[in-house]
């Protein structure tokens, strides 16, 4: 398939520029495959669907402050740097996204904070605006992090044009978030809280855990028409035994088994044995799902309505099928569904 087949126009006024009131109050459009039938519900419906054995399987990725601003040393221009992960822990080396990035060399300096709290030094240049930083400090871990925390802010895509709030340190986390690594939420797990967990676990529904900390392999614009030749950047991703024994036993029961989100599922797909079921895993996976695709492991998925022309509406196409998942985006539009990471959901059975 090509890329030009996976555009659609937004009106601009359905990019949620806030989370729900509460997060299960989202709305639930309810996809069925096999009958192409279309449901509009609230996302705490989502009970209804589920029974006793079945299992929803969740990435327990944590989001952390990885948007910092500061300054160049001698101008003193602005620069934001967005930190996209850690690649050598002792050296406090990290691959950023600088911005605006023509006037941030190899050598140069930045500060961070009021007081210079922070000191980093561009070592290599990676892509156009990528580049790999060391941070000069001498604290111990827990102080690198802490600093961090003071410092940085809750990285909220672009395009939600407001500054973050205190009330999106919270809610740009799902309630299940263990293990910090993500500059992006995993946002179909955004609609559950504690409470909906506790009455689908009451139902006998069962939750398993992955993690893919997603990055920027999620996000980066798809610059090829033709998509086999698209390469995505690679993320870690784990899947242990207890996860795998939930799973496969519901696999083999026939049971219901659904992935909340597309990061979910690229763990769940880099993850399968040659019998189709899944095994503990850990590692870097650059998985791309585009049509036609078939799918190992789960059986049902929750997704937000994303971007055009991404790599996670190009995902939703192959396992829900091209047509009806772009019959569900125009509905989507028609009914005015929130878009994006803090809109409202899609559930394809």
């Amino acid at each position: 398939m090509k890329l030009s087949q996976f555009k659609f126009d937004l009106p601009l006024n359905l990019i949620a520029q806030h989370p729900a009131k509460t997060r299960e109050e989202s709305r639930l459009m309810v996809v069925h495959r096999d009958s192409g039938k279309i449901e509009h519900k609230i996302f705490r419906d989502i009970l209804d669907y589920y029974d006793d054995k079945d299992v929803m399987v969740v990435n327990n990725t944590k989001v952390f402050p990885a948007r910092l601003y500061g300054r160049k040393e001698k101008t003193g221009a602005k620069i934001e740097v967005f930190l996209l992960r850690e690649l050598n822990k002792p050296n406090r080396l990290w691959d950023v996204i600088v911005d605006p990035a023509r006037k941030i060399r190899v050598g140069n300096k930045l500060y961070f904070g009021d007081n210079d709290e922070l000191v980093a030094e561009v070592i290599d240049n990676t892509t156009s605006r990528g580049r790999t930083i060391r941070f000069l400090f001498d604290g111990d871990e827990q102080a690198f992090k802490n600093v961090l925390e003071l410092l940085g802010e809750t990285p909220l895509p672009k395009y939600i044009k407001r500054k973050p709030e205190e009330e999106d340190k919270e809610r740009y986390q799902t309630v299940y978030a263990k293990y910090e690594g993500a500059v992006a939420a995993p946002t179909a797990g955004l609609h559950f809280s504690r409470e909906l967990i506790k009455r689908l676990e009451i139902k006998g529904v069962k939750f398993a855990e992955a993690t893919l900390h997603t990055g920027l392999g999620t996000f980066r614009p798809i610059e090829v028409e033709d998509l086999s030749k698209h390469k995505m950047d690679a993320e870690y991703f784990r899947v242990d035994e207890f996860a795998t024994q939930i799973v496969n036993k519901a696999k083999t029961e026939r049971r219901k088994i659904c992935s909340i989100g597309t990061t979910t599922m690229r763990a769940l797909e880099s993850s399968v044995t040659a019998q189709g079921l899944l095994k503990p895993a850990e590692g870097w996976t650059n998985l791309f799902i585009h049509p036609p695709y078939d799918f190992n492991i789960a059986n049902s998925l929750v997704t937000n309505f994303h971007l055009p022309k991404t790599s996670l509406l190009i995902m939703v196409c192959a396992f829900a099928g091209y047509d009806l998942t772009m019959e569900a985006y125009q509905t989507a539009i028609k009914e005015k569904y929130r878009f994006f990471s803090y809109g409202d959901a899609m559930m394809v059975i």
